[in-house]
């Protein structure tokens, strides 16, 4: 597995890419050698931020952590991208033989503008969406740790969202035209 440090607005110590690479490294038993984890490093304000991504297959692994110190950040990452695993591990496996997990690209949710009283579009994703089901649309959602996911449903050939509930459940959007 190759491991890609990088970092946003800040330098990458020596320290930082042998924690980040010895962390990850734990994942080389699950994925084959042409798999490339992305690291991404950051600080805003007082949070340091890692972003862990790790396509493989078709599917997403992909954890984000904030804390006030770099290292702990990177410790529950690791933690966080364990979970998943081990919590769609019997799917993950059924899917790969099965050869159905088609999940190439992923929306990020919009960003907030704190600066400006006024509400506005300050980012903008364009993605190919490609069929999929209901359940690995919420698989795929739950892999990324987001709330949402838009995917074209396989069924209706329609553009639909899944989302995580307050109460734990999902729902489903379909559009009524």
């Amino acid at each position: 597995m190759r491991i890609i440090v990088s970092g946003k607005n800040m330098d990458i110590t020596d320290a930082l890419r042998d924690r980040v690479e010895k962390k990850l490294a734990k994942f080389e038993r699950y994925f084959g050698p042409g798999t490339e984890a992305h690291a991404t490093l950051s600080v805003e304000r007082n949070r340091h931020i890692i972003e862990v991504t790790i396509p493989f297959n078709g599917v997403i692994l992909r954890g984000e952590e904030a804390t006030g110190d770099m290292y702990t950040s990177i410790d529950n990452v690791i933690e966080k991208l364990e979970r998943q695993m081990r919590r769609h591990k019997t799917k993950l496996e059924r899917r790969m033989k099965d050869g159905n997990v088609r999940f190439e690209n992923w929306a990020m949710p919009v960003e907030d503008d704190e600066d400006d009283g006024e509400q506005q579009i300050v980012k903008t994703k364009k993605f190919a969406m490609k069929p999929m089901q209901t359940e690995e649309a919420v698989m795929q959602m739950e892999l990324l740790g987001h709330n949402f996911f838009v995917f074209s449903n396989a069924e209706s050939e329609e553009v639909n969202v899944v989302y995580k509930r307050k109460d734990g459940n999902y729902g489903l959007i379909e559009p009524e035209f």
